[in-house]
């Protein structure tokens, strides 16, 4: 009898060993999950309100970084995923936001605009031609010398393009007009299997009959400090005209129309059958309501929370059914921002105050003017960017850094202003953690020649995007979550940086990091 047990031992432990040699050392399938404005102390609020399949299951089996930060100011949709998905900070991949000026023809350039390549399913021309460098995407398609099968899904055009990088395989996003999932030709033969599923099942066929209320008891929702006390709520989008879709995207319905065609996807294609690692990029939304303040819908923000947990179980049983948990790595992280609040009422006596960017740079020419000699010195504002005209400069002999200095000088003085930081200043000036977080906001070629640093509760005005933001330095806490093959549970509470995504999730694939990616990858996430 105990020979018999040993050996059934022995049987057990050689079986388990083979079983440990032949595992895949790379995931079938990464899934990149990125929720725009997802907040790590909302998530931890509304626990009591959560299910099982969502966000408690992947802070029980998953590894959890709460407190991940990126390494810039300004963050955005273009910015944050451009960031997530190359490793590296604007300074160095180049997108700096989603416009910026641009300095040869002193407009408005939008970060995934290409007039070269026609937009499918949408007017919108579209190429990743401002991302500098490579992506985790295009180093996946590099390694497996184009095999790979690498798609990028997300409500937001912005979010979608710069997750896929240079070389997917298709890149879809919701159109604002039709709310057909569109693409671009850059990205060679849009899919039939997308084509027939807008013809057959498009969001345009179904919203009229979409209508958000409460998911749970309104009375559940009680975790935000509101002055507005709301009864209820119940958006209609069938009644909101030609602002019906993007007014969608901004509800939580969206996340679930972006797993209708995760499930199309893993239908219809290859992706996830072989041990040759395929990539889904994901794109969720976890802001407010047509972008309104938490206080004016403290109700809506908490169902969003709700059902975006939701969504991500449906997310998880799907993958589940289709690859396998064990055999998919999920990394799920946020934009890292959210949209900006109103000015506190005057009641509360919170110091500000209006800080207008044209005024400041019709001020600054009139004093240029006074020193220089008459001339346009100041070609152009954007946010709290000033362009200045470097052909006049030249012309008239005056040496930049001197100009620079001057412009500096004059505009700190200025009301609102906490400091201001010259191109110079920043590339070649004395270092500092706060410079260094500036400076990798900066791009030589995209950026103002001044950046002018408003302080905390005062509003920069900006007439040339007729935009009011309220400038607010708070921290937002933002998670990063590993999940699925090989991961070793744990919620960690030390910062790391973001980063550090894509090198990690490199080191998971067996490729390289992308080109710019310098940092080390995270340790100990391995079981």
């Amino acid at each position: 009898m105990k020979e018999r047990i040993l050996t059934s031992l022995i049987t057990a432990f050689v079986l388990a060993n083979l079983q440990a040699q032949n595992a895949s050392p790379v995931p079938k399938l990464v899934v990149g999950l990125t929720i725009d404005q997802l907040r790590t102390d909302y998530i931890e609020a509304f626990t009591a309100l959560y299910g099982e399949r969502g966000f408690k299951r992947l802070f029980k089996e998953g590894r959890v970084y709460c407190n991940a930060e990126y390494d810039f100011n300004h963050l955005d949709h273009s910015s944050s995923v451009a960031s997530i998905y190359t490793g590296t900070t604007p300074y160095y991949n180049g997108v700096v936001g989603n416009y910026w000026m641009g300095r040869n023809t002193l407009r408005l350039v939008k970060a995934v605009d290409d007039p070269a390549y026609m937009g499918i399913y949408t007017t919108e021309s579209t190429s990743p031609q401002h991302l500098l460098v490579s992506t985790l995407s295009d180093e996946l398609m590099a390694a497996s010398q184009g095999t790979a099968h690498v798609y990028s899904i997300a409500p937001m055009r912005e979010m979608a393009v710069f997750a896929a990088g240079h070389v997917a395989k298709g890149v879809f996003w919701l159109n604002d007009a039709t709310g057909k999932w569109a693409g671009s030709t850059y990205y060679g033969d849009f899919p039939e299997w997308v084509t027939s599923y807008n013809d057959r099942d498009g969001l345009d066929f179904r919203i009229s009959d979409m209508t958000w209320e409460p998911y749970l008891p309104v009375s559940s929702y009680r975790y935000i400090t509101s002055a507005v006390k709301q009864l209820t709520f119940k958006h209609h989008f069938f009644d909101e005209r030609a602002e019906k879709y993007k007014k969608f995207k901004t509800s939580p319905y969206v996340n679930d129309e972006v797993n209708r065609l995760v499930a199309e996807c893993l239908n219809r294609t290859d992706i996830g059958r072989d041990w040759t690692p395929d990539m889904l990029a994901l794109s969720y939304y976890a802001g407010n309501y047509d972008h309104k303040s938490t206080g004016e819908y403290a109700m809506e923000i908490q169902d969003m929370y709700v059902r975006l947990d939701n969504s991500i179980g449906d997310l998880l049983d799907l993958i589940d059914r289709k690859v396998g948990l064990g055999n998919t790595l999920f990394f799920i992280t946020s934009t890292g921002f959210h949209d900006p609040e109103p000015k506190d009422a005057d009641v509360y006596k919170i110091p500000g105050g209006e800080f207008h960017i044209k005024r400041c740079g019709a001020l600054l020419n009139m004093y240029l003017m006074a020193i220089y000699g008459p001339g346009q010195y100041v070609e152009n504002y954007y946010d709290r960017h000033i362009y200045l005209n470097h052909k006049l400069i030249e012309e008239k002999k005056i040496n930049l850094t001197e100009i620079l200095n001057r412009s500096s000088d004059f505009i700190v003085q200025m009301s609102g202003v906490r400091s201001v930081y010259s191109s110079q200043r920043l590339l070649l000036g004395a270092w500092t953690p706060r410079i260094d977080k500036i400076r990798n906001s900066f791009s030589p070629s995209r950026s103002g020649d001044i950046y002018v640093e408003v302080m905390p509760g005062w509003t920069v005005v900006d007439e040339y995007s007729q935009t009011a933001k309220v400038v607010r330095d708070n921290y937002v806490s933002t998670p990063l979550i590993f999940f699925g093959f090989n991961v070793k549970p744990e919620t960690l509470y030390v910062p790391v940086k973001i980063s550090t995504v894509a090198p990690t999730v490199a080191h998971f694939m067996r490729i390289r990091a992308p080109n710019a990616a310098n940092t080390a990858p995270l340790i100990g996430i391995r079981k």
